[in-house]
């Protein structure tokens, strides 16, 4: 790596929370004001608002943890791979964390039409992330980062792989 070589300090990130924010609200107006009330199930209701309120509160506490504890602007400024803490259960726990608190709210409507949200945000966390940071880190960090990936998800919490 050569020395001027470094990651941007703010990468594809804002742009996709930006977008699943944008999404969430757009959906929640939507079937607030009743344009999508054939995805309404009254049963469903309340165990959706619980689901989402677990949900949301999944999301804070990954982006949470991944911001106030594991500190990726460090590594970003020290220009070294963050691979532990809760990048060692995800490769992306800031955007993760805002799409499970968008998936949470998204909840809260009660809507089944909203449950459409999740395979956006998913689709376009991958599509984004495969095509802007991820090449930017392999080019950056090589055969260290292809193991990295090897052992942990992009886009889902999950125990890493030996």
């Amino acid at each position: 790596m050569k020395p001027k070589d470094h990651l941007p300090f703010f990468g594809i990130g804002p742009l996709y929370v930006a977008l699943i924010v944008t999404l969430t609200a757009v959906g929640m107006i939507l079937s607030a004001k009743g344009c999508l009330d054939s995805g309404i199930v009254l049963v469903l209701k309340i165990p959706m608002l619980v689901v989402g309120i677990l949900v949301a509160a999944l999301g804070a506490f990954i982006w949470g943890y991944a911001f106030f504890f594991d500190k990726i602007d460090d590594s970003i400024k020290n220009n070294s791979l963050c691979t532990d803490g809760i990048y060692a259960w995800v490769r992306n726990p800031l955007y993760v964390g805002w799409m499970f608190l968008c998936i949470g709210v998204s909840l809260f409507a009660g809507n089944l039409w909203l449950l459409l949200l999740p395979f956006i945000f998913w689709a376009l966390m991958a599509v984004m992330m495969k095509h802007t940071e991820e090449k930017w880190l392999h080019d950056l960090y090589g055969e260290e980062y292809d193991a990295y990936c090897k052992r942990v998800n992009r886009t889902w919490p999950w125990f890493p792989r030996e």
